[in-house]
């Protein structure tokens, strides 16, 4: 697998805001089953998935840089749900796929969910350049 740049899945919590490393929710789905789903039955789109939290903004700027993404992933790569079938990586290839009018993306979903890597946590706290 070709080394990617740290990123996060982050997720509301009790305590504050848990953080897992997209690297390693890779590495964990990568025996689970490849599902194809459809990309508009995704939940998460009609929700405020990448701007919930106090660290970021919707600027101009910040959606550009969601719209590179978008053009620049690969649909080949399942997305990863957690074990109640939420996104835990993958949401600029779910809007790929709708804005290409693919019906079906290949899916893993874990059984059992991973524990965070980071617990009570700031995004800009976290490790980008590891």
């Amino acid at each position: 697998m070709a080394r990617i740049r740290p990123q996060y899945h982050f997720r509301k919590a009790q305590t504050g805001l848990d953080a897992w490393r997209v690297e390693r929710l890779i590495e964990l789905s990568a025996g689970l089953p490849i599902k194809m789903i459809n990309p508009v039955e995704v939940a998460e789109l009609h929700e405020n998935h990448w701007y919930f939290h106090d660290s970021v903004t919707p600027t101009p700027l910040s959606i550009i840089e969601h719209a590179q993404l978008i053009q620049a992933c690969d649909l080949a790569y399942p997305i990863i749900l957690d074990k109640q079938g939420r996104v835990m990586d993958g949401m600029h290839r779910i809007c790929k796929a709708i804005i290409d009018d693919v019906v079906e993306i290949p899916a893993v979903r874990f059984l059992v969910d991973p524990t965070p890597d980071y617990q009570n946590c700031e995004p800009q706290d976290l490790p980008y350049d590891e």
